[in-house]
């Protein structure tokens, strides 16, 4: 339990440290991606008026920078590497513009522009390239400015801050694993006050049952068929069964419940159980259809797998409808054994689910009036947890229940 609950510290923590760190990874590139693009399409809007005002080439004197580069020098302007294709209404290109770029031919120019005006957009991404379509009177023109550096820019940012998330998951993942044990003491200890009183108050309160017991018989045989004494004898043994329940309970939440794991043959350790409760169920007015697979080996407890089954059958026993059927399932399914417990029920005694599992949990009224406590169905839930395992339960129609144990 120590481990799983320490795991389970380790997991959660960096759960919330990794949703952190990827916000911050998407905050600060998209911020920078989107400070980046706005500037480009600042300088894409002044490209295209001072081209289409006829005043490129730049004048030494005559460049109005874009609000967004107001800190750049003068210098700014002989950095922009861009070129211009004029296109009429019919999609054809009419003019190239290429004073500002050395690497780009017009054939080159006219692909750039035909791939733009088949797609929807009017400003993006090409080929390293910011471009941004404006119509105008004679047609369209687009201008494409060279983003070759932008893009490296955010690519060596995505990178960068991906590597320093890594760095920073290890090192976290590193730093919680060291002090997570510090950090669950307390729970642990908590945990260790309830196991160790609960184990003590029922070793103390065996005594006095016994004595009680063991002096309800004696008067049994002297007053014999006398209610009083009868209830003494059933009370006394409702309390013996809910302080052995309690106890196994504690022991199952113990770091090692089993510390002797061998391998049996689960089918004849199955079959142990359910050739008596047909028995039972016969004796009972039900119908019970028992289908287990042959030749089944498991490695555990033998004895915690067989008081599983029982807890699950004596349920399925319990509360099924009058006439009713209950199956049983045992087979093996990609590595592991499946044990499926189906049950017939009323629809007014169908449980809640959610907390069928719960420690003392019982439906309702009809359930109280029964000689349990509820705390059968949560040692099943530990058996099988503890053995690698897990167990659900299910309600078809709201007409039967089905347990399904994975092991």
């Amino acid at each position: 339990m120590l481990k799983k609950l320490r795991w389970r510290f380790i997991t959660v923590a960096m759960i919330a440290f990794s949703a952190v760190m990827a916000a911050l990874l998407l905050i600060i590139n998209i911020a920078t991606y989107s400070s980046i693009t706005h500037q480009q399409n600042e300088t894409l809007q002044m490209l295209t008026k001072m081209e289409t005002d006829k005043k490129v080439p730049f004048s030494p004197d005559g460049f109005p920078a874009p609000p967004s580069h107001r800190d750049f020098s003068p210098e700014f302007q002989y950095m922009l590497r861009f070129f211009a294709v004029y296109i009429n209404d019919s999609n054809e290109v009419v003019k190239v513009n290429q004073d500002y770029i050395a690497s780009i031919s017009k054939e080159d120019a006219a692909g750039y522009a035909s791939h733009v005006t088949n797609g929807s957009r009017t400003s993006g991404y090409y080929n390293n390239y910011r471009y941004l379509m404006t119509d105008t009177s004679k047609g369209k023109i687009i201008i494409f400015l060279n983003s070759e550096r932008e893009l490296q820019v955010l690519k060596s940012l995505l990178l960068s801050t991906l590597g320093i998330a890594i760095c920073c998951l290890i090192a976290a993942f590193i730093l919680i694993a060291v002090f997570s044990k510090k950090a669950i003491a307390p729970f642990l200890r908590n945990i260790e006050t309830q196991k160790r009183f609960i184990t003590d108050a029922g070793h103390e309160l065996k005594t006095p049952l016994t004595a009680i017991a063991t002096s309800a018989d004696v008067l049994a045989m002297e007053y014999e068929n006398n209610e009083w004494v009868q209830n003494i004898q059933h009370q006394s043994n409702r309390m013996s069964k809910l302080i052995a329940e309690l106890i196994t309970l504690s022991r199952l939440n113990e770091e090692r419940p089993f510390p002797n794991i061998t391998k049996f043959t689960l089918t004849e350790a199955v079959w142990e159980i359910s050739e008596p409760f047909s028995s039972l169920a016969e004796a009972n007015g039900k119908e019970y259809i028992p289908h287990i697979e042959d030749d089944l080996v498991f490695s555990g407890d033998k004895n915690a797998i067989q008081q599983m089954l029982s807890i699950l059958l004596d349920n399925a026993l319990k509360y099924s409808d009058e006439n009713g059927k209950i199956r049983l399932d045992v087979y093996k399914k990609r590595k592991k054994m499946e044990i499926v417990i189906y049950n017939t029920c009323p629809i007014n005694n169908i449980p809640d689910l959610d907390r069928i599992f719960d420690r003392f949990y019982r439906a309702d009224q009809s359930r109280n009036q029964k000689d349990s406590y509820g705390i059968g169905l949560s040692i099943a839930q530990s058996i099988a947890q503890n053995h690698g395992g897990c167990i659900k339960a299910a309600s078809n129609n709201s007409t039967s229940i089905t347990f399904t144990v994975r092991i």
